[in-house]
């Protein structure tokens, strides 16, 4: 006897239904739904071993030098974070970012390689970080002057993280 004729039988379709629909939207909230909370870097310091730890802290030290407009100490605290911990997905994620809002398409779009490289699709934090991948990738390919692909890209980054992405950049404060 098949599951559907199972719960057929012993009025169990209310159930069935409701953990279906139960579990359709455990995965969509994992999926990166449509006003999902997207990735700050500040919140994983705790993520993965003590050089993965190490790295992240220099990369929210990198974010902190571009805040108060220091972009050259930025960059020493990227190149240092992926001297300790060069798998590190996060520091490519920051450097993209970098590279956009100076308008260095091609070295936003490597960075943005190397993310999606480094971090598994099947990854808890794959989903937090679509929308800054998809809407970085969009910013460099405008500035590339491929705005069709672009503005297709960063509509899905609205859709995915409509409060960072609604305005079509990522901020620092919005990353940190």
């Amino acid at each position: 006897m098949s599951l559907a004729t199972s719960a057929r039988s012993c009025g169990a379709w209310p159930v069935v239904i409701a953990l279906a629909i139960g579990l359709a939207s455990a995965c969509a909230g994992t999926l990166g739904a449509p006003g999902g909370t997207p990735l700050r870097i500040s919140q994983i310091t705790d993520v993965g071993d003590s050089r993965r730890q190490a790295s992240v802290r220099l990369v929210i030290e990198g974010l902190d030098a571009e805040l108060a407009g220091a972009a050259l100490r930025a960059l020493g605290r990227y190149e240092r974070a992926i001297q300790i911990d060069p798998g590190n997905p996060f520091v490519y994620l920051a450097l993209a970012r970098y590279y956009v809002s100076i308008a260095d398409a091609e070295r936003a779009l490597e960075n943005l390689d190397r993310v999606q490289s480094l971090l598994p699709v099947d990854s808890r934090l794959s989903p937090r970080v679509e929308p800054h991948v998809l809407g970085l990738r969009g910013g460099a390919l405008q500035e590339l002057g491929r705005t069709t692909e672009a503005d297709r890209l960063l509509a899905r980054a609205r859709q995915l993280a409509p409060s960072v992405w609604g305005d079509a950049r990522l901020d620092v404060r919005e990353l940190r």
